[in-house]
């Protein structure tokens, strides 16, 4: 049986010291197999505070490059970063955090060719991707090996979570049975953002999956809405 060494329980006592948490959880998260898809506004935190947490096989997936207009709310990314793969700036700032976990950077477009072997490796995956093609692409894959997907969005100041094929729970199907039509979708590159709203549905994500992890109680067959100018928030049943 997988056990805490003597550094790890000091790193994490904070986590450790929570009745819901306690060793057997914390060990559960070590022995977790995660991956992030997306090293972006909502990729980047997530992968932070999973690797903060102490999640021992971590993966993010992502093709893109690091550029200035990412800077404002891709945290983990710097302006001597500029220009590197998003995976691989991503590695400098893991590295720096918590050296103690396995990081692996993936520089890949997920498509319908790859998407199942990548899903197949990790118990639980997360979609932090920015296109409704992908988000499908990965939906289907985690379906048919029935993986865990916490799934979220951004559109302007609202935030959107949910969490698919976990104990039996449904996938995005079941609320959206069609992806939308391209010409209705408002494009991530010209729809404005405010700099913390990706990272505060990044945080409810990855606080989603450690819950899964160590068998906390999550959403399930809940689409959580959360406007974050009014502070209103919605949980819808499907």
């Amino acid at each position: 049986m997988t056990q805490l060494t003597k550094d790890q329980i000091i790193r994490y006592k904070k986590q450790i010291s929570l009745p819901e948490i306690g060793l057997t959880g914390q060990i559960n998260i070590k022995q977790a197999k995660v991956l992030v898809i997306g090293a972006g506004g909502l990729g980047s935190p997530i992968c932070l505070y999973l690797a903060g947490a102490g999640v021992g096989k971590l993966a993010c997936i992502d093709f893109d490059r690091v550029e200035i207009h990412n800077l404002h709310r891709q945290i983990a990314h710097t302006e001597k970063t500029i220009g590197m793969p998003k995976v691989y700036s991503l590695v400098q700032k893991i590295q720096q955090l918590n050296s103690d976990i396995e990081f692996i950077p993936i520089q890949d477009r997920i498509d319908l060719d790859n998407a199942a072997d990548y899903v197949r490796a990790y118990d639980v995956i997360v979609d932090g991707c920015d296109n409704f093609d992908t988000r499908y692409i990965v939906n289907e894959a985690c379906f048919q090996q029935q993986k865990v997907l916490v799934y979220g969005s951004v559109l302007n100041f609202e935030l959107q979570m949910a969490v698919f094929h976990h104990r039996g729970s449904k996938d995005l199907r079941a609320i959206f049975p069609e992806p939308p039509n391209p010409d209705d979708v408002p494009s991530c590159d010209l729809n404005g953002v405010l700099a913390s709203t990706p990272g505060i549905l990044a945080l409810m994500m990855a606080q989603e999956t450690l819950k899964i992890i160590a068998g906390l109680p999550c959403l399930h067959n809940q689409w959580l809405l959360m406007d974050t100018i009014a502070w209103e928030i919605k949980k819808l049943q499907f």
